[in-house]
């Protein structure tokens, strides 16, 4: 017997996605102007407003409150 699925429907406010840490070795240790640590950390700075900002849109959909700080 054939079951007809429906394709699911992408979410249109999916969750953000956290920056993958660079391992130690990755850097080259020559100083370099920004450092791979460097950009990670602007790029994890960037993930944790995002991440908030979301947070709130869902607290709000859900009907809920957001209590954290």
């Amino acid at each position: 017997m054939f079951t007809h699925m429906t394709p699911s429907v992408p979410d249109p406010d999916p969750e953000p996605i956290a920056p993958i840490e660079p391992d130690f070795e990755a850097c080259c240790g020559n100083g370099c102007e920004p450092c791979i640590f460097d950009i990670y950390g602007a790029e994890r700075d960037r993930y944790l407003v995002e991440l908030r900002a979301w947070q709130q849109r869902q607290a709000l959909r859900s009907g809920g409150q957001d209590t954290r700080p």
